[in-house]
């Protein structure tokens, strides 16, 4: 009988288990899992209170002195160690921690801080010298680490740069004395200006808020890491570091100021901005818009009346030129289908 195993027959599946096993395979599951799912979990069993546990009297001892004043700001570590140097020991600081857990009373603190509300900037301007957006970006010097500031102020309807320095730091006091004379230089009437900006330190120092509150000008900035918020100063930024004059480093201050002194003469004057309906800045912050536009629409009416058959839908104009820009326009609510 040595090394003899007998074999039994295999019982046949009944004809439920084909049907089930065949849903089975048709859905996806295993046979297991169903059986599983199907068979009610019984309840566990309670976990008998180990003998060595902590009376519901030395439970109360431990958090009254957890709520205590004395006790209320700290952590459970400094608790235990604060009392232990005091002579007295009521339970491990794992003890500490499971006692305000079942009370509820101890939760991640990370996730506790609660941040302001930061209100959304909803700006708009329908004529220039009405909302300026103003920052500060970095130029690259010539060595490694090395910047120079450029400080640009735009006015968001003409896209217009009313004014620009080139610095060696970031300082409140040369932002206060660049904003000072722009306003003076644009003839900025007291409640005709907003200026808005980030919150970088400059933008938000006393030193800037109180020039801008005695001369009468309303400060607005964007929510925090939110750059949509000044997408004006951002575009700026962003023709004049890929303009293809634009190098790489700049090799002392006085050639990062002679740059952009030809830049933004270039941008305000000579720049067909497409925001503007190829306007310049210039032409459109100083009210030129109707004596270009006419000008224009010759040149198109007689390309027309010439060869009428090349403009298959309508007689040519010039392109359409805003007449108002905004900051985040409001936020029209979609229409509630019941009103339909």
């Amino acid at each position: 009988m040595s090394g003899f195993t007998r074999s039994w027959p295999r019982r046949k599946p009944s004809s439920k288990c084909k049907k089930v096993a065949a849903a089975c395979r048709s859905i996806g599951v295993n046979r297991a899992t169903l059986y599983r799912r199907r068979t009610p979990k019984q309840a566990a069993s309670p976990r008998p209170k180990p003998a060595r546990a902590l009376t519901e009297a030395e439970r109360q001892q431990v958090l009254e002195q957890l709520h205590s004043p004395r006790f209320a700001d700290r952590s459970v570590a400094e608790t235990y160690a604060t009392l232990l140097d005091e002579g007295i020991y009521l339970a491990s600081i794992s003890t500490m921690y499971r006692l305000l857990r079942e009370n509820a009373e101890s939760r991640e603190r990370r996730d506790q801080l609660i941040h302001p509300v930061y209100q959304r900037p909803e700006l708009l301007a329908v004529r220039p010298n009405q909302v300026w957006s103003w920052d500060i970006t970095k130029l690259m010097g010539p060595a490694k680490w090395s910047y120079y500031n450029l400080y640009t102020i735009l006015d968001i309807f003409s896209r217009y740069v009313v004014g620009w320095m080139v610095a060696e730091r970031e300082s409140a006091e040369l932002a206060k004395r660049l904003i000072e004379q722009t306003i003076i230089k644009q003839g900025v009437q007291p409640g005709q200006l907003i200026i808005h900006a980030d919150r970088g330190s400059s933008m938000t120092s006393k030193t800037v808020a109180l020039l801008l509150a005695d001369l009468g000008v309303t400060k607005t900035h964007s929510r925090p890491h939110t750059s949509n918020d000044n997408p004006y100063s951002e575009a700026q930024f962003k023709t004049l570091k890929y303009c293809p004059q634009f190098p790489e480093r700049f090799g002392s201050l006085e050639d990062a100021r002679a740059f952009c002194q030809d830049f933004f003469a270039w941008y305000n004057s000579e720049h067909h901005h497409s925001g503007i309906g190829l306007l310049t800045p210039e032409d459109m912050h100083y009210g030129r818009v109707d004596q270009v536009l006419a000008v224009r629409q010759e040149v198109l009416s007689a390309a027309y009346a010439r060869h009428p058959e090349r403009f298959v839908r309508k007689p040519p104009v010039p392109p359409a030129v805003p007449t108002a820009a905004w900051i985040n326009p409001p936020r029209i609510a979609a229409p509630n289908a019941a009103d339909n």
